[in-house]
């Protein structure tokens, strides 16, 4: 399988790397790429031969999270049409939240909003220090309804209340301790470290784990197909405010929104 924004490496162990590979954007997720993230995802979760996957980023970044044409296009469309490219992204990380196999997070650079999201269906994430994190929804008006289902499963109402509505910045040590980050890292120790993580599951039966991995997810409140059009139509309608509209034609503009403290 071919793929123009991803790329899959794999070793004789079953091991697995899917790269996100667009790193003249830090792994920004355009339309394309979501798409390709659900094939390539069910390829993967569909192949006997694969027993762990590791998601890693190209270049400098993990993923900024969503591509700025993506979002510029949104911008001109009717809400019917947005709401369609909106749950492009609530499916691509429900694909992967599903998936029967391990999925073990390699982390550097930025991790941004549907970036963050990536960490969130990961069933343990590598980070190095100093990667920038944040959910930066709030400050263009909109909220991050796809995303948000898997950050909280991850981490808890109540560490997510620190981060779901302020859009700020925090660091790798704060995620961390949060249990959205499993270890971190410094850079030369990074492949080590995902060595470590994946050592552990070539020694269990696969289809163990499988089972395993769904009856965890069975345990969490995570949405269903139905669930995700109810998110989508509530982050549609939010586009739709003046709120939003100032939001994003000020990010655009490079300039602050009305809203924004000096």
């Amino acid at each position: 399988m071919q793929f123009e924004t991803l790329e899959i490496e794999r070793d004789a162990r079953g091991v697995a790397t899917l790269w996100l590979n667009r790193p003249d954007t830090h792994n920004a997720m355009s339309s394309e790429m979501l798409a390709e993230l659900v094939a390539a995802t069910e390829a993967l979760g569909a192949d006997p031969d694969v027993r762990v996957v590791v998601l890693a980023g190209r270049g400098r970044s993990f993923s900024a999270g969503a591509d700025l044409g993506w979002m510029r296009a949104q911008f001109g469309m009717d809400a019917t049409t947005r709401a369609a490219e909106s749950a492009k992204l609530g499916r691509m990380l429900k694909a992967l939240n599903e998936m029967p196999k391990p999925l073990i997070g390699r982390v550097h650079g930025h991790a941004i909003a549907g970036g963050l999201g990536l960490l969130s269906v990961c069933d343990a994430v590598i980070a190095v220090p100093g990667v920038k994190m944040a959910l930066t929804e709030t400050k263009l008006g909109i909220v991050p309804a796809n995303i948000g289902p898997y950050v909280v499963a991850k981490i808890g109402v109540g560490a997510a209340r620190r981060i779901f509505m302020s859009a700020r910045t925090f660091s790798t040590d704060e995620a961390l301790a949060m249990g959205l980050v499993s270890r971190v890292v410094d850079p030369e120790a990074l492949d080590a470290a995902i060595e470590d993580e994946i050592a552990p599951y070539l020694a269990c039966a696969p289809g163990a784990v499988a089972e395993a991995k769904r009856l965890l997810l069975s345990f969490a409140d995570l949405p269903d197909e139905a669930r995700i059009a109810e998110l989508v139509n509530l982050l549609a309608a939010r586009w739709e405010t003046d709120e939003a509209q100032e939001g994003i034609t000020a990010f655009f503009d490079k300039r602050k929104p009305g809203w924004a403290a000096d």
